[in-house]
């Protein structure tokens, strides 16, 4: 952004110029991200950044998120472009938001260089009714880290020896759950239905102790038709894809839970693949269940959405081309 007149210009100094470096980001691709997130102009030299903008409201949100993110370095807590993109768009729409409290909450430690931990309020509220209850819902659109989070805080869960086991499941809707008439031996049949839950772990933990947990059923991953008849006790069950269950196999689900057990239900209901006419179950439980002991509800919005960068550049010229066939289209 080239810096004209009525620009308003301010300077910010970062004293410690190995931290400097990290949070300018190779090549000082964080730098534009914020520049591109907060409509400001950033020049750098040295450890000194020059900020121009035509608000003080867009140089205080380029500033707050700069400087607070050179606080979690300085804490030791690593940055990365997705926090960067995070940290703007929640100080956008909360300026008195304190990234400390939200990024310091770690949920599992998958490596030395990987601590999973959330990027939004939601998400950190959502963590937060996970460790206070024994059933949690969580409804919300794809991209939010409702899974993901689910299956990181039942892998930590299981390391503390807080739980057993973990089961995941899901509803086979596209199978009808007749998964018999499907190819193949049992494990073939599902796992095309299974496999994003395969995949969270995998980003966990070692596949060779994935698949010894899975060989000694620490770890049980099966569609939503094996828990009927079941009590699991001791566990962390997490429902993905909820808003595909009936309201039959919603209850059906949440009275299995036994002793030592605690739950995570995710879905979109913005998604519902069920056979037209039918209900969800996820949508019938938000409203049986809004008001009983010990159970919570977390909803997330588009604003909770995790993208690379260069995904949400992608969506944004995507959005301005369909804005500008519309016009287009209007004119004729």
């Amino acid at each position: 952004m080239s810096r004209r007149r009525k620009d308003i210009v301010r300077t910010l100094d970062f004293d410690d110029a190995v931290l400097a470096g990290q949070l300018f980001g190779p090549q000082n691709a964080n730098l534009q991200l914020v520049s591109e997130r907060a409509g400001v102009g950033i020049e750098s030299r040295g450890g000194r950044l020059t900020l121009t903008a035509e608000t003080e409201d867009r140089l205080d949100l380029a500033e707050s998120v700069l400087t607070q993110l050179y606080g979690l370095l300085q804490q030791g807590r690593p940055v990365h472009p997705q926090d960067v993109d995070c940290a703007c768009r929640m100080l956008a729409r909360d300026p008195r938001t304190d990234l400390a409290r939200v990024f310091r909450d770690s949920v599992y430690t998958a490596s030395p260089k990987k601590t999973i931990t959330p990027r939004t309020v939601t998400q950190r509220d959502y963590l937060t009714a996970i460790r206070e209850n024994d059933l949690v819902l969580a409804i919300g659109p794809a991209g939010t880290g409702k899974t993901y989070l689910a299956v990181a805080t039942a892998v930590a869960a299981l390391t503390r020896r807080e739980v057993k086991r973990i089961v995941l499941t899901r509803p086979a809707v596209e199978a009808g759950e007749k998964l018999g008439f499907l190819p193949g031996d049992m494990v073939e049949k599902v796992n095309p239905y299974l496999r994003p839950l395969y995949d969270a772990l995998h980003d966990m933990l070692d596949f060779r102790k994935v698949q010894e947990m899975l060989d000694t059923g620490i770890i049980e991953v099966a569609p939503l038709a094996f828990m009927r008849g079941r009590t699991l006790n001791d566990a962390f069950v997490i429902l993905d894809e909820a808003q595909n269950t009936t309201p039959e196999q919603m209850k059906m689900f949440l009275t299995r839970l036994g002793f030592g057990s605690r739950a995570v239900v995710t879905g979109d209901v913005t998604q519902i693949d069920l056979p037209a006419g039918s209900r969800s179950g996820l949508i019938q439980a938000a409203e049986i269940l809004s008001a009983v002991t010990g159970i919570a509800f977390i909803r997330f919005n588009e604003d909770d959405v995790i993208r690379h960068p260069l995904v949400g550049r992608i969506v944004q010229a995507y959005d301005q081309h369909d804005q500008a066939e519309d016009k287009r289209r209007g004119g004729h």
